[in-house]
């Protein structure tokens, strides 16, 4: 392993450590440091009720995104809260973005802060990857006035362990031969996949580092975690990760988040209705992008911080709003209002809600389309014109005069709900 950025040496020679994990330090928080430089060196939160993102000031005393407001106070009761500005985020972004699709054309972004490249084809006009990351490093700061972080190896799952222990603001290369010496000796929580729950089982069990997941028997780390984890976690910890950067991941879904504040009182009436308005949204861009969707996924993080997932798989892709509305309202129902028998209570007012997100998958071009022969479709095929033809026409509305001037009639009187802003995907 090579260290953080100003003494770092190249690979060996024959070495293929050309994966590089980008990532942006605290991105939110580093923007509003940027624009403002009397926050510099401050305990800086973005986000008046949940925290978005943290900068380190505020890390080093235990704030992290996703934290309520309550026990951020808690912890750092100096902080100065920001209120988020989307728009300068998502511009930051796009520059960084332009940055590297510059350095190489396998891009693989994997949110608003973060990518993966393959450098492998830019060494003979760029130079070694070290040297790849170092310019472009220098490159974002100067340009885009941001720290970027890089983790360098042969895996994906490593460069982006790499990457988090280059933060903040650092450069680490894991060398071809060196990766189980550099992995071995992290802690469980680095493995994908390792949350709060599954690193409780592992340390009960008297794991505590990856080597030791490395060196257990497949029948022992399964008694702790389950087979399939098991498999998963082991395989990680040899640092076997065939993936290649997909440039065309970014098109395989789309999808939308909201932050809620620490109230524990939210009505299934109100979580239908960010819900609607999370689809509204995503179904926009769907359209714009000329895309259709097969699969809707609603997300949920509760108080506790666990999480649930539903998906339904239509059987015709569509890119209407009210299809996937419809769909994802039944997946929402379903999961938060449930009754349970023991207590007689839901669901939502049992755990409360921290975050809700929306997903669309199973992309593909609208004009690739196969068309549904009539009456098998999932609704008759004049209505599915009409709605279509009514999308549209509130597009172009909202195009030209802006999103909020047309709304759904569920989604007037909900307030400022609904207005908070989008976490990255």
């Amino acid at each position: 392993m090579t260290g953080h950025d100003g003494g770092v040496d190249p690979s060996p020679p024959g070495g293929r450590a050309t994966i590089l994990h980008a990532d942006l330090d605290a991105f939110y928080a580093s923007v509003e440091q940027r624009d403002d430089p009397s926050l510099n060196g401050r305990p800086v939160v973005v986000g008046t009720g949940v925290v978005l993102a943290a900068s380190y000031e505020a890390r080093v005393v235990g704030v992290r995104s996703g934290m309520n407001g309550a026990e951020r106070r808690r912890r750092c009761p100096n902080a100065i809260i920001i209120k988020p500005r989307m728009k300068a985020y998502s511009a930051a972004s796009k520059l960084v973005m332009a940055c590297f699709d510059d350095v190489t054309p396998l891009v693989e972004p994997l949110s608003v802060d973060e990518a993966f490249l393959d450098v492998s084809g830019a060494e003979r006009l760029l130079g070694s990857p070290v040297e790849i990351a170092r310019k472009l490093r220098a490159r974002v700061a100067a340009e885009v006035g941001l720290p970027l972080s890089v983790g360098i190896a042969t895996t994906k799952f490593l460069a982006k362990v790499a990457s988090a222990a280059a933060k903040p603001d650092g450069l680490i290369e894991v060398p071809a031969g060196g990766e189980l010496n550099f992995l071995h000796p992290r802690p469980v929580e680095c493995l994908w996949g390792v949350g709060p729950v599954t690193s409780q089982k592992l340390r009960a069990g008297g794991l505590t580092t990856v080597g030791q997941i490395a060196e257990l028997d497949a029948d022992a780390l399964s008694a702790l975690v389950g087979r399939g984890a098991a498999h998963h976690l082991h395989a990680l910890a040899h640092n076997r990760d065939p993936r290649v950067v997909d440039t065309q991941r970014g098109r395989r879904s789309i999808s939308a988040q909201r932050a809620l504040g620490n109230r524990n009182d939210r009505t299934l009436k109100e979580v239908q209705a960010i819900v609607l308005g999370l689809v509204d949204r995503i179904a926009q861009r769907l359209r714009a992008k000329n895309w259709v969707t097969r699969t809707v996924t609603v997300r949920f993080r509760f108080a506790d911080m666990t999480r649930a997932t539903r998906s339904h798989t239509m059987a015709t892709p569509t890119a209407t709003t009210a299809a996937l509305q419809e769909v994802a309202d039944q997946l929402t129902v379903a999961l938060l209002g449930t009754v349970a028998p023991e207590d007689g209570r839901t669901e939502l007012s049992r755990r409360g809600l921290t975050l809700i997100g929306v997903a669309l998958s199973g992309l593909g071009p609208s004009d690739a389309v196969q068309l549904t022969l009539p009456g098998t479709a999932d609704e008759p095929l004049a209505m599915q014109t009409d709605r279509q033809e009514l999308d549209s026409a509130v597009d172009a509305v909202r195009e030209r005069f802006g999103h909020d001037l047309v709304k759904s009639a569920a989604l007037l009187g909900q307030g400022p709900a609904l207005e908070m802003p989008r976490l990255p995907d």
